[in-house]
């Protein structure tokens, strides 16, 4: 496990309430790092967390708020901002595939205009609008963000074709933004294959099973796998920056 003394600094995790950002901020607090853990309003996995997390010692704030949401998105950022003091890390996870089953990408007219608004505004324009309204004291911090991609946006698979879509448009994102804000921010991505997480709670055991056999290393990722790039990417790699990380077990090769 990657440690580094984070004692002084602090983060801002979206989509936080479980699997991939709460693994986040747990081991960014571990090594002693601030986290202001962004949860839906109306989710009380949040709250939960956060006073969890507190119990055991640990700096944790809830930040509630709707990513998906223009100036709900930007609220919450600051007041967690404000909340923290400062920030020095912004992990862009919260996200959506916006349907318990994947859509077929040959059914074209399933793919409703609601359907792409909910992705899209969650996935693709919500890390904007997080990025956007961190931007200011993450140049003072020189400081980093990572963002949730996926290996859907990589090789245009996934649940839907607004989803890979929405994928690969955080990985440009993150190029952009790269060049953007560089020198004073470096911006990130990872993209994670199947993990096994509270997103495919409804899949079942035969299509787990398929997804593990078809990876070279065997077994499913793990939100702690994830969040350990996360990290490195955020916390060191001072010279990475405008690059995507696949952390799939090998399952693109």
């Amino acid at each position: 496990m990657i440690s580094v003394d984070l004692t002084g600094k602090t983060a801002l995790v979206t989509g936080a309430a479980s699997g991939i950002g709460l693994a986040t901020v747990e081991l960014f607090a571990r090594n002693g790092a601030t986290i202001a853990l962004n949860h839906l309003p109306d989710d009380n996995r949040g709250t939960e967390q956060v006073e969890r997390l507190k119990a055991l010692g640990y700096k944790v704030i809830a930040a509630p708020g709707n990513v998906a949401k223009p100036v709900e998105a930007e609220t919450m950022t600051a007041r967690a901002i404000d909340a923290l003091g400062r920030l020095d890390y912004l992990f862009n996870n919260a996200g959506t595939p916006a349907t318990p089953e994947p859509i077929p990408f040959a059914e074209l007219d399933r793919l409703t205009e609601s359907f792409w608004q909910t992705i899209l505004n969650t996935n693709l324009i919500g890390p904007f609008r997080c990025t956007h309204a961190a931007a200011p004291a993450l140049r003072q911090a020189r400081g980093a963000i990572c963002s949730t991609a996926s290996i859907a946006g990589v090789q245009g698979s996934g649940s839907s074709i607004p989803y890979a879509t929405s994928k690969a448009g955080v990985i440009n994102l993150t190029r952009s933004l790269a060049r953007t804000l560089a020198p004073d921010i470096r911006v990130n991505a990872v993209a994670p294959g199947f993990v096994e997480s509270p997103w495919n709670k409804e899949w079942s055991a035969d299509r787990k099973a398929l997804s593990i056999e078809r990876t070279p290393l065997k077994r499913a990722c793990t939100p702690e796998d994830i969040a350990e790039v996360v990290f490195f990417l955020c916390a060191s790699g001072s010279m990475i920056t405008g690059q995507t990380i696949i952390v799939d077990g090998g399952l693109t090769l």
